[in-house]
């Protein structure tokens, strides 16, 4: 809505309640009067009595002075709110029925939260994705944190903060579907995880998480998640799951693409692969590529309740969407294009690309493949130990048969191949010695052990052909690539451990991003998201004024994944964090033990657990071996902060600051800043401490 002076007000309650004016937050005062604001938005213009205001803030032990308190309340908020109005208030009324907030519903983040929603589904619909994916992300970046946070624990409350609830789900369901479209499959299956902890017992979320998976070529997975879903539902609810997640569950196992709607490849397999993420569960699960079919006869599903992804798995994807600038990987690509090179002439080859999870390992055997196949390589791909191409069996297919299909990429069904099936390792090296190939091997790690002994004999077999191995794996300490990556060592392959990019590398990839950026800019940039190239992208999407700094925000993609992390950990390792997140970036473990009551070696087992768990990370001192800090970065900071109400957040300050200003040696900044933190919940008296202490470094 517009003041008087014209400046824009919106009201704000996807997380703790706030009013912003001309971009500022205004100050609305105490817990008991923001309440009161929470209750009158609630009610959308219908007046609420005062009699009504007095029960829901207080529904146990009134106090005497209650109706004079909420009286008090309400002419606070109409200062703040209309301080110029000349009379009464058109905005905080008042009448025989009570008091309302006439709020337009333009000016409510609810109203931006469902328009944004509404147009994502919209462009799905009209197969817009850039279009959706940006509206979905701005619906998305609204919510800070729990809606209706300062009413939690209220009764008034529930009904909207559920019905919130549920619009979220539905929204991140849409992201779901929209980044399989695109072919993000990795980001999707972060949300849908997020999605399914979130609502065990919702089977549009689990059926998003199977496609999810599949997408990505990760079949086996998916099938595991079913078993898990209908595990959990006989074992609490005594049910089966729907007719809708049977059939896919069986497409899944027949690699039907008519129920699937998508190629049975990964989004990356190559340039121009398109992918369809399907409908969710409680939506037909068989329709043919075409249009939008009409309403489903007989009747509703239980979960028709879910998003209308109808669009999303009945037309093709028109083409993968723009990629990030490939950037900071030259040393790789050049070691790697050095391999096709050397088994062009006869010498076949193995590499190891390690890295974390987003870290571009696809990505860069994506560039080598595309250049191998420019100069007249075979490329074959497989993830999981799955084929990319061809294979039209069920997912327990032998290896062989699975690595025949990816070598043939001509449609035909390797396992009707009466040839390979009486000598099935002379048929894989007979194909490899050919032509010149490129074997990528994604995600060695998730891939069976039949297909590690398959990769072992190949290595032992293959001495002269002109092919290249590429093998990719999150984890080199995985038990199930030990005994192949030990004969690799043997064979001296080559391995290369993709880092975080650096700060030039981010500098390089603003350029690429067609962005003229200072060195501090891109410092900042690199200081936030710890050099991690998936958050980098994502970054780079939000406004650069939300990228970094007081007003920087974190991408719905990087939150979501970081807060489907922090729901694995133990309620304690979460409570720890909070501490942690309060206190600064470096973590002073005896502090956090002090003020949880804990011994230094019971607190450590949960920080192992954030460390395991990608939330926290250890800096070395490369000066002194052995030595170091843990550190809680800025992401997944801003992360843990966002999901505690301002008042928890003023707790946690309050009871830092109690156990600081007991010691003598604690840092007065440090103290200080705990305690204006803190707010009304600061101690009443702290003494100031005498000199600064070691214990204050790094915050």
């Amino acid at each position: 809505m517009n003041s008087r002076h014209g400046h824009a007000m919106r009201f704000g309650v996807l997380g703790p309640v706030e009013v912003l004016k001309g971009g500022s937050s205004l100050d609305l005062g105490p817990r008991q009067r923001r309440l009161v604001l929470v209750r009158l938005l609630i009610e959308d213009g219908r007046p609420v009595s005062q009699h009504t205001l007095c029960r829901d803030l207080w529904p146990t032990d009134r106090p005497t002075g209650a109706a004079s308190s909420v009286r008090a309340h309400i002419s606070r908020l109409r200062a703040v709110l209309d301080p110029v109005r000349q009379g009464r208030s058109a905005l905080l009324v008042s009448g025989p029925a009570g008091y309302a907030l006439k709020v337009p519903r333009e000016a409510r983040d609810t109203t931006l939260f469902e328009e944004s929603v509404a147009k994502a589904r919209e462009a799905l619909r009209g197969r817009q994705l850039p279009a959706a994916r940006q509206e979905i992300d701005a619906a998305l970046g609204l919510w800070r944190g729990e809606a209706l946070a300062e009413a939690a624990e209220h009764a008034f409350a529930i009904r909207e903060r559920t019905r919130l609830d549920g619009a979220l789900q539905d929204a991140r369901e849409l992201q779901t579907a929209i980044l399989v479209q695109q072919g993000e499959t990795e980001p999707a299956i972060g949300v849908a995880e997020g999605l399914v902890l979130k609502a065990p017992l919702r089977e549009t979320s689990w059926a998003l998480l199977m496609r999810a998976l599949y997408a990505a070529g990760r079949p086996v997975e998916a099938l595991r998640q079913y078993e898990r879903f209908r595990h959990m539902l006989a074992t609490e609810l005594g049910l089966d799951p729907s007719p809708q997640l049977r059939d896919l569950h069986t497409a899944i196992l027949r690699h039907d693409v008519g129920v699937l709607g998508m190629p049975p490849t990964s989004p990356t397999a190559s340039p121009g692969t398109s992918l369809s993420p399907g409908l969710p569960a409680g939506l037909p699960a068989g329709l043919p590529p075409g249009p939008p079919p009409g309403p489903p006869s007989g009747p509703p599903s239980d979960l028709s309740s879910g998003p209308d992804l109808a669009a999303a798995g009945v037309h093709p994807d028109p083409g993968p969407a723009p990629a990030t600038p490939f950037v900071g990987r030259d040393e790789q690509t050049a070691q790697l294009v050095g391999l096709l090179s050397a088994a062009a002439a006869g010498r076949p080859q193995w590499a190891v690309v390690n890295g974390e999870q987003g870290y571009g390992k696809t990505r860069l055997v994506e560039e080598v493949s595309a250049r191998a196949a420019a100069a007249g390589f075979t490329v074959a791909r497989t993830k999981g130990g799955q084929a990319l191409s061809g294979n039209r069996g069920v997912f327990q297919t032998c290896p062989t048969v699975q690595l025949l299909d990816a070598l043939r990429q001509d449609g035909t069904d390797s396992a009707q191949d009466e040839v390979a099936q009486k000598d099935p390792l002379g048929t894989v090296v007979h194909e490899l010695t050919q032509a010149p190939t490129l074997c990528v091997v994604d995600d060695l790690d998730q891939a069976p052990q039949g297909f590690h002994r398959l990769l072992r004999r190949l290595a032992n077999v293959v001495r002269e052909a002109p092919v290249v191995f590429v093998c990719t794996l999150r984890n080199p300490d995985a038990p199930v690539s030990s005994m192949l990556l030990a004969d690799l060592a043997l064979l001296g392959a080559t391995w290369l451990t993709l880092e975080p990019l650096t700060a030039d590398g981010v500098a390089e990839l603003l350029k690429a991003h067609g962005e003229e950026a200072g060195p501090e800019e891109a410092a900042a940039l690199h200081r936030r998201a710890e050099g991690h190239p998936f958050a980098l992208a994502e970054l780079l999407k939000l406004p650069p004024g939300r990228r970094a700094g007081p007003r920087a925000q974190v991408p719905a993609a990087v939150r979501n994944i970081l807060h489907a992390r922090l729901v694995e950990l133990p309620d304690a390792a979460r409570t720890m964090l909070t501490y942690a997140a309060a206190d600064g970036e470096w973590l002073d473990v005896g502090l956090l033990a002090d003020v949880q009551g804990l011994a230094p070696d019971e607190l450590l087992p949960l920080i192992d657990a954030a460390v395991t768990a990608r939330i926290l990370v250890w800096d070395a001192d490369p000066a002194a071996g052995g030595t170091g800090r843990y550190r809680l970065p800025e992401l997944p900071r801003d992360v843990v902060l966002s999901t505690q109400t301002p008042s928890s957040r003023q707790l946690r300050h309050a009871a830092l600051a109690r156990e600081l200003a007991g010691r003598d040696d604690a840092d007065p900044a440090r103290l200080a800043r705990h305690l204006r933190a803190a707010g009304p919940m600061a101690p009443a008296a702290a003494p100031a401490p005498s000199r600064p202490s070691a214990l204050g470094q790094g915050h």
